[in-house]
């Protein structure tokens, strides 16, 4: 155990460092880099240095990468007419003063020690302003994960139950239909029918909690929190228990087709106690040890367009904002957390399968 563990531990670095090179190797390539849309903002404006020196503020984040050229203004597009001076100093104040495998270099360290600077364009550190929209992401991701999971469970082990009845090729068409049906369209039907549309008004819109969620008792304030996540819960949950539900009805069949199956029945268990006493923990393996797999694929995935929907501020509403504003540092920031929760998860899903089923064993074969 204790010899996996390490490898797949050290096996984290360099694929870690894979994915920051090729991604900064991508922005390099990239147009309209931080620079050259600062420029473009000082296009027809007087007195361009005093622009620079009242609105820049002190950038101190890491820069990641970008398309933009250093070592110069004449480069940057727009950048005609700019003082050469003017453009070097915005540079230095974004990062690009320095060559792209120093930068490189440079990013990877402050990473190491989970320094990962302050935003370009927003006053605060990339850190605390990914600390400032995790409570959205983590509401989405935990709520979706445990009601998929609620759902899906219950509905594929009757599907398995009953295997080929009118029961299970009605609910397998609604669950393909509702796997089909983009979440985003379902929000906005969800929105005409039940938040002011053409309908009724019964759900806002617009963040977790009410305006007056401070003046509120206790469970006043759980009611407002669930109020305001009811709607993009169950747009996100439609089709989010799809693939879990068949893979629970499957694990199902697969168990109750094997012999030890037919020797309890002949033992003279009836069809509950061999389904739960017997079938049950074997067949949930598989579920139960994707669980934190399935959290984080929630908790970072999918989300962007909901959270735009509902005026939800989340990570994936401000990874989308920093891409499009080419703010670097929380774009690099953002991937490379994500990319190592990713990989440390997918280590716990398989000490699960372990801690679950000790027959598995990944001692036994390479990584």
């Amino acid at each position: 155990m204790g010899a996996y563990i390490v490898r797949r531990l050290l096996l984290m670095i360099p694929t870690i460092f894979g994915i920051m090179a090729i991604s900064f190797l991508v922005i390099q390539f990239a147009p309209g880099g931080p620079v050259e849309q600062f420029i473009s903002g000082l296009t027809g404006v007087g007195d361009a240095s005093a622009r620079f020196d009242g609105s820049s503020g002190d950038v101190q984040g890491q820069s990641g990468g970008g398309g933009d050229r250093g070592g110069g203004g004449s480069g940057y597009r727009g950048a005609q007419g700019l003082d050469p001076e003017f453009i070097a100093q915005i540079e230095k104040q974004f990062g690009f003063d320095k060559p792209p495998l120093e930068r490189f270099g440079m990013m990877l360290w402050n990473y190491l020690r989970f320094d990962f600077g302050e935003s370009y364009y927003r006053d605060i550190s990339v850190i605390d302003l990914i600390i400032e929209k995790m409570p959205v992401s983590i509401s989405l991701g935990l709520w979706m994960t445990l009601i998929s999971y609620g759902i899906s469970i219950p509905l594929g082990i009757a599907k398995a139950v009953r295997d080929g009845s009118r029961f299970d090729v009605w609910t397998s068409g609604i669950v393909i239909v509702g796997y089909a049906v983009p979440g985003f369209l379902f929000a906005i039907l969800l929105i005409i029918l039940f938040a002011g549309g053409s309908f009724w008004d019964l759900f806002p819109l617009r963040g977790l909690t009410s305006d007056n969620f401070d003046s509120l008792n206790w469970w006043q304030k759980i009611l407002d929190y669930f109020w305001h996540l009811a709607l993009p819960i169950v747009s996100m949950a439609l089709g989010a228990f799809a693939t879990t539900t068949l893979l629970t009805k499957n694990s199902f069949l697969d168990e109750i087709r094997k012999q030890y199956v037919v020797t309890a029945r002949a033992k003279g268990l009836n069809n509950r106690q061999v389904l739960y006493r017997h079938v049950f923990r074997n067949a949930m393996l598989l579920i139960i040890a994707s669980f934190p797999a399935a959290f984080i694929g929630a908790f970072f995935g999918g989300s962007l367009l909901i959270e735009t929907i509902f005026s939800l501020d989340g990570l994936g509403l401000l990874g989308f904002e920093s891409v499009i504003s080419r703010d670097y540092p929380v774009v690099f920031a953002t991937l490379y957390i994500f990319s190592l929760l990713g990989l440390v998860i997918g280590l716990i899903s398989d000490l699960t399968y372990m801690w679950i089923d000790p027959r598995i064993d990944f001692e036994g074969r390479e990584v």
